[in-house]
């Protein structure tokens, strides 16, 4: 069935209705968002760090995260973009949700003082740092046919990885959410389309994520669909896990939004 095209007047009156849903929501948050965080990273104390491994390029990694831990995500080895997708531990059919982040929190700017929530309404990951805000959670990772592009042998893409690691623990395709795509700078142009920003990006750019509940997450470490690199040359990424510290009551990432203010409600309710 052909659908007919929307009027210059439709389109003007739509986004007309948005901006002012959008204005309302916004306006009950109660804290303005920071900028960026400091620039080079600031080390982590040995006696902090759980664990730390290193993602070879076009390789994938799985660990389980506890409540409060924190996660670093590194690019000290060079360039590099890193898909994400988490599970909860106690239920694996509890999953990230893109589309419900960006949803309710009216934006698809995935950055410092923002939070990350599960297909539940619970808020999985809290953003605590983040030196660039170059991040994609509209296109998603890379498969077999984006790798086309590239000359020579096969080359691992993250819908492949995302597959074996989900066998590897228990699940299959079915249950791999859409991902979440870490130092990618993906805007969208005037005209609607996607493009690649590389000014956001600083170099050596990083990322620390809090655990807001038990969880199993994978990583992938390929080229995004959009970098513009005719090479596949994806750089080892660093990940560290790191001791978990309690969380203040008026902590930025619980309290910035409305929306956050309720997920947070909602994972203390699962808890009692």
């Amino acid at each position: 069935m052909m659908h007919q095209r929307r009027s210059p007047e439709e389109i003007a009156a739509n986004r007309a209705r948005y901006e002012e849903h959008q204005r309302k929501g916004l306006d009950f948050a109660p804290k303005t968002l920071p900028g960026f965080s400091p620039y080079p990273e600031i080390p982590v104390a040995h006696d902090n760090v759980v664990h730390q491994e290193v993602i070879p390029g076009g390789w994938y990694w799985s660990t389980k995260v506890a409540r409060e831990q924190t996660i670093r995500i590194s690019l000290s080895h060079g360039f590099s973009s890193v898909a994400l997708i988490a599970w909860a531990a106690a239920e694996t059919s509890e999953r990230m949700n893109l589309a419900d982040t960006v949803k309710m929190q009216w934006t698809t700017g995935l950055s410092k003082g923002r939070v990350i929530f599960s297909d539940m309404g619970r808020v999985m990951f809290s953003i605590t740092e983040d030196s660039s805000g170059a991040h994609d959670c509209l296109v998603g990772g890379s498969n077999a046919a984006t790798n086309a592009r590239y000359q020579g042998t096969l080359l691992r893409d993250t819908r492949d990885n995302f597959i074996k690691l989900a066998m590897k623990i228990g699940l299959d395709r079915r249950d791999i959410p859409a991902a979440l795509t870490l130092f990618a700078p993906v805007r969208v142009d005037a005209e609607g389309q996607f493009f690649w920003n590389p000014a956001l990006l600083n170099g050596a750019d990083y990322v620390e994520l809090r655990a807001e509940m038990d969880m199993i997450i994978g990583f992938s470490n390929c080229p995004h669909p959009l970098d513009p690199n005719p090479v596949y040359a994806p750089n080892p990424v660093t990940i560290t896990r790191i001791a978990a510290e309690a969380v203040a009551k008026d902590d930025l990432c619980r309290t910035a939004t409305a929306e956050a203010i309720r997920g947070f409600e909602n994972n203390a309710l699962a808890t009692i």
